[in-house]
């Protein structure tokens, strides 16, 4: 017999800066696969503005990158108890947004933006988010593949969404690129895709020019 039971969970996130309230803004940014946010959030320090607040989830998983000791890092989900994982970054990444937002008398914009495995949980999330999301940046990586067509199309309709990729990148194989263009054709909003010279990073200057 097999049973479960919810609890409260403790989580971290990282921001540029502390909230002013006067951020007209919100681009909440999900690391890859074995990141820390605090080392993932200098990546966007380019985009620190004082109107502009950057806000780094870390994923609640957590496991040595190398055997039993040394350095570790934070991990959205594994193929065990998958779903449970999946309804446990949604309810997460909602408590944070949630609580970020509550604080505005005027609601600035959210943008959110996933690199690697956390694209895939940034598509996700996005597609169960009462609040609208300006725009949504799936970097070295896609859409989740088991998303509802008709649910994600509804959610994304007035959402700007941009699949980034590097044309050099050892963790995209011919197979995975040919899944996610079937899965974007099926998609009732346009995708705008983006491509730059390198492998499995942050590029510096076209994330720039996507966030201006």
């Amino acid at each position: 017999m097999k049973a479960s039971i919810a609890y409260r969970h403790r989580g971290h996130y990282s921001l540029s800066h502390l909230p002013n309230r006067n951020e007209n803004e919100i681009i909440i940014a999900l690391h890859g696969y074995g990141q820390l946010a605090e080392y993932f959030l200098k990546k966007f320090e380019p985009l620190f503005r004082e109107d502009r607040l950057v806000i780094v989830p870390e994923a609640t998983n957590y496991a040595y990158q190398q055997g039993f000791s040394g350095r570790v890092g934070a991990i959205w989900m594994t193929s065990h108890e998958r779903e449970t994982a999946i309804e446990n970054n949604n309810r997460y990444l909602n408590e944070i947004l949630e609580s970020v937002l509550m604080k505005y008398s005027h609601k600035p914009s959210v943008k959110v933006i996933g690199f690697s495995q956390g694209a895939a949980t940034a598509s996700r999330w996005v597609s169960q988010l009462r609040v609208k999301v300006d725009k949504l940046v799936l970097w070295s990586g896609g859409f989740a593949h088991e998303l509802d067509v008709g649910r994600a199309g509804e959610k994304l309709k007035d959402t700007k969404v941009v699949v980034v990729l590097g044309d050099a990148d050892p963790m995209l194989t011919p197979e995975s690129i040919q899944k996610q263009n079937e899965f974007i054709a099926s998609l009732p909003f346009e995708v705008e895709r983006l491509e730059f010279k390198g492998g499995h990073d942050i590029n510096l200057p076209l994330l720039k020019s996507i966030f201006v």
